[in-house]
């Protein structure tokens, strides 16, 4: 029996790449594609289907099995309030990543607590793959962890500004938010320990990669290190891990998170790893369409393998 699911902020490309998956989702009837801009239009490739514009009283009036909210940070509250408790809702935003009465989704690491929710919070995408690049050495890390991140344009969303003008991004690297970014106090704080991180935006569309430095208590032999990756996600298929050192490229498309370089200083006490993902893949839509299945019930890869 298919479960009814809106995608409130369809326009953007996050939104897009939801109703994609949705689309294909053997279990999933898309209702509605809430877009003002695009309000009448026809979604291209779904027969019938409008998108439509919707505020809080008119989703409240939807008898939905899940809401997924894919709006712009501050812009979901009143949304939020008006799905009944028995509605599962997804936020993309980084609205309640921080609130504990919300599950965290990143299901390699926090699936327990997201399987049967009805809040559920996406993680940031360069949250994913930082923490999952810092995972498995947790109990070894001594020290702050150093994450240089670079991502294509699209994470800066649809409205116009710098970090998506292709004119101003064109043979370029522009760094933004050197401290406090909202990725950085969210690894930080569903990790447990402090890490700092540094955001980058280039001329790509999509595409993410991090650099990680961890300093470590004791040393480690690179083959250590790739073994305790290994061992870590060799139960996840979103998760590859490889020796080889990722290229950005590698990410873009990807449908999970590839791990690898795991290079270690002379010392023995330093660890480089990178990471790759898609950042409107593994870092926002597939995620979603994970947490939505651990919450209603589904295998957790249903409609994304």
């Amino acid at each position: 029996m298919a479960v009814s699911i809106g995608v409130v902020g369809a326009r953007g490309h996050t939104g897009w790449e939801l109703l994609t998956i949705l689309g294909a989702h053997p279990h999933v009837e898309i209702v509605f594609a809430a877009s003002r801009e695009l309000a009448g239009e026809p979604v291209p490739g779904f027969e019938g289907l409008l998108y439509e514009s919707m505020g809080p009283g008119e989703l409240a009036n939807r008898d939905l099995d899940a809401v997924f909210l894919a709006l712009p940070d501050g812009a979901g509250a009143p949304f939020v309030e008006a799905v009944s408790d028995d509605t599962v809702m997804i936020d993309i935003s980084a609205d309640h990543r921080f609130d504990p009465e919300w599950a965290y989704g990143l299901p390699e690491l926090q699936r327990d607590k997201i399987a049967g929710s009805r809040r559920i919070a996406n993680p940031g995408c360069y949250a994913t793959v930082m923490q999952l690049a810092l995972a498995p050495l947790l109990p070894s890390i001594q020290g702050v962890p150093a994450v240089f991140g670079v991502s294509g344009y699209s994470g800066a969303g649809t409205t116009p500004g710098p970090r998506n003008d292709p004119d101003r991004l064109a043979d370029n690297l522009l760094p933004y938010r050197l401290v406090g970014h909202t990725h950085e106090r969210e690894a930080t704080l569903h990790l447990g320990r402090p890490v700092r991180f540094t955001p980058h935006v280039h001329q790509a569309f999509r595409g993410l990669l991090i650099t990680a430095h961890l300093p470590l208590a004791h040393r480690m032999e690179p083959s250590e290190v790739t073994d305790r990756f290994e061992a870590a996600y060799a139960s996840e298929p979103l998760v590859d891990v490889q020796v080889a050192i990722p290229e950005l490229r590698d990410g873009t498309g990807r449908t999970g998170v590839l791990l690898g370089g795991f290079e270690v200083g002379e010392d023995g006490h330093h660890v480089v790893v990178v990471g790759v993902e898609d950042n409107l893949l593994k870092g926002a839509a597939v995620q979603a369409v994970q947490n939505m299945n651990l919450a209603l019930g589904f295998p957790e890869l249903t409609g994304i393998l």
